[in-house]
């Protein structure tokens, strides 16, 4: 449907993929949204690749995001942004993360890291924002904040106030990091001015 959001978060295990994907989720649900949310896990505690599909609107039928159709991709690691960039929409924005996380064949010496990964991204995206996740997160307070970063990021192109996302995370979040968190977020929206 043409009303409707899609959101495509993807990495591999471990770097937060499943929280994010549950606050955009209750972002767009505490503004009266239709939601659809669907994950997939693969080897997440080996650090395979996880994606997670949210997908909001006025009436939204399926949880899955076709290819070609994602509004954003949200990647948290390079490679992951190339392997799910057919999924972008020709008009979408990509939201990719430096972070280098070699798989198995490239840790083992059977395959290479693919290069020229950012001039790619550059050619199938309508915008395209770069992100040093890990130093918003270190200079945040600590390195597991870069998923809420990212967000931070994200945060600019949707349509929902600041102050939605903030409560969401506040909500959901151990207290003893919510001022980290917020402050990731807060760094990651500042990365988008000077971008």
């Amino acid at each position: 449907m043409p009303n409707t959001k899609n959101i495509l978060i993807v990495g591999v295990g471990g770097q937060g993929i499943l929280l994010a994907s549950e606050l955009v989720a209750k972002v767009a649900l505490s503004k009266g949204y239709d939601v659809k949310q669907s994950e997939v896990h693969g080897m997440a505690q080996r650090g395979g690749s996880v994606s997670s599909n949210v997908r909001y609107g006025d009436v939204v039928y399926s949880p899955t995001i076709a290819r070609g159709e994602a509004d954003v991709l949200l990647s948290f690691e390079l490679l992951e942004s190339l392997r799910w960039l057919e999924y972008l929409s020709p008009r979408g924005v990509a939201i990719v993360n430096t972070q280098r996380i070699d798989p198995m064949p490239v840790a083992s010496g059977k395959a290479e890291y693919p290069k020229n990964i950012e001039e790619k991204l550059q050619q199938k995206s309508h915008a395209l924002y770069i992100i040093d996740g890990q130093r918003l997160a270190e200079q945040a307070g600590h390195i597991k904040a870069v998923n809420v970063a990212l967000l931070g990021v994200l945060s600019t192109i949707l349509e929902f106030d600041e102050k939605v996302w903030q409560t969401a995370i506040k909500n959901r979040v151990p207290a003893k990091t919510v001022d980290i968190n917020f402050k990731a977020f807060n760094l990651g929206r500042e990365a988008v001015s000077r971008n």
